[in-house]
């Protein structure tokens, strides 16, 4: 996987957010809208894990927590789902966090409770990105 394969598969991935977003609107609850979009997504061939159970690993010691993942693409991008007025620094810090955790290239955070997912959206790369070929 490349980077610029990768970030088509994010533009690709927010086509389908918008499609849903557009076809329900705002004002939902975020599970109506992540249950949407799991299924464009494997409607469409993708590979996507819902509500997936995070690892803690610290210090050689699995940790069992309760950390789930909205969606995972094709184990390659994380999609945090938000239905608030506005994301704030806890949510960008969550996604981050996840990115790190599953060691995963890419994230998009994007917010339903919106007129327009383009403008509300949020990508996020990381370390693991870097490593990719252009």
């Amino acid at each position: 996987m490349t980077k610029r394969e990768l970030t088509h598969l994010s533009y690709e991935i927010t086509g389908y957010a918008i499609k849903v977003h557009k076809a329900l609107g705002p004002g939902l609850l975020e599970s109506v809208y992540e249950k949407c979009l799991h299924y464009e997504l494997n409607k469409n061939g993708y590979d996507v894990k819902q509500q997936l159970i995070i690892p803690v690993i610290y210090d050689d010691l699995l940790i069992n927590t309760n950390l789930k993942l909205d969606l995972l693409v094709n184990g390659l991008v994380v999609i945090e789902l938000k239905t608030v007025e506005s994301l704030l620094p806890v949510h960008e810090a969550q996604i981050l966090t996840y990115m790190k955790l599953l060691k995963v290239p890419q994230g998009l955070l994007i917010n339903f409770f919106t007129d327009n997912i383009t403008k509300s959206m949020k990508p996020f790369v990381n370390e693991y990105f870097n490593m990719l070929e252009d």
